[in-house]
């Protein structure tokens, strides 16, 4: 299994995943785990698996760890990505590869903290190589209307469709141009997957699943807190790079309604509803994906207590 330039050896080792959706408790879960390592006599570094908490642009808005946090426990890969070049799945899980090699270099047990699934899923178990879609095959598969394209997509690759709402318009088009751009479905991809280290690490997850109705109100709170506490800076300091609106950094929870209240298109409070009410929607996604996608053996816990016990 080929793991890009960095061999096998060098990721085989110890690796702590904490995962959840936001709002859950991660990163102060990731503290005391290094605390606890260290007590024990060896060094846990926090390494960043959230895709919004990579932009350099998004400190307040993504929640990232702050100063005091980052001055006295190591974290990698926080911060690293400027807002202007997208980070693929694929590109973070080959910066991932090379820190937790780094890490295991030095001895030190690296701690996967976030709650983005695809991130967490091609760094385990690798991605398909599917190939460049020529833009011509790209542009016409775009220009079909939906129904049109999850017709043609029900002959051409049953199991996607099957798989597929009919009114999900970017994946039946993404599933539709593979398959006329290759000759293969999406699924026979998926079969050839390469690059996964899960089964070279000595993984130890933890899935950290609080109360719904508490989550939601941590969600809550914290977008109002983010609004007092410099989201609108943040914000304003984006949209003054005039950045591709399309950019994941520009469609990071939050920017959206911040920005439609700079513009004037309603007040700070309804801006503030529309922030919550977009984290609490992601949550629930997250919470849905990380009870029914990983694994069945990862641990499930509501607490960071639960959590703690079953990482050590």
């Amino acid at each position: 299994m080929s793991t890009g330039n960095i061999s096998e050896d060098a990721v085989k080792g110890p690796l702590a995943l904490i995962a959840g959706p936001t709002a859950s408790g991660k990163s102060t879960l990731a503290l005391r785990l290094t605390d606890r390592l260290a007590e024990q006599g060896r060094r846990g570094v926090i390494v960043n698996a959230d895709s919004a908490q990579v932009y350099a642009d998004l400190c307040v808005l993504s929640a990232r760890p702050g100063a005091q946090d980052t001055a006295h426990h190591e974290h990698r890969l926080f911060g690293t990505w400027d807002g202007a070049q997208a980070c693929s799945a694929a590109d973070w899980a080959e910066a991932a590869k090379r820190e937790i090699a780094d890490l295991h270099a030095s001895g030190d047990v690296p701690i996967l903290v976030g709650g983005t699934g695809l991130y967490i899923r091609t760094l385990l178990d690798g991605i398909a190589p599917i190939p460049a879609i020529p833009a011509q095959v790209r542009d016409a598969v775009r220009a079909m209307p939906t129904p049109e394209a999850y017709a043609e997509l029900a002959v051409a690759d049953p199991a996607s469709h099957a798989k597929l709402d009919a009114n999900d318009t970017q994946r039946i088009a993404r599933a539709l141009e593979v398959v006329r751009a290759t000759g293969l479905s999406l699924r026979e991809w998926q079969q050839r997957k390469e690059g996964g280290i899960g089964e070279m690490v000595d993984l130890s997850p933890a899935i950290l699943l609080p109360d719904r109705n508490v989550l939601y109100a941590r969600c809550d709170a914290r977008f109002e807190t983010m609004m007092d506490e410099g989201a609108v800076a943040e914000v304003e300091a984006l949209l003054a790079r005039n950045l591709d609106p399309d950019l994941p950094v520009m469609r990071a929870i939050g920017v959206r309604e911040i920005a439609g209240w700079l513009r004037g298109e309603y007040s700070r409070e309804e801006a503030v509803a529309k922030g919550q009410q977009a984290t609490r929607n992601y949550a629930k996604r997250q919470y849905t994906w990380l009870r029914h996608q990983p694994p069945e053996a990862w641990p499930r816990v509501a607490s960071a207590a639960d959590a703690l016990a079953v990482l050590e």
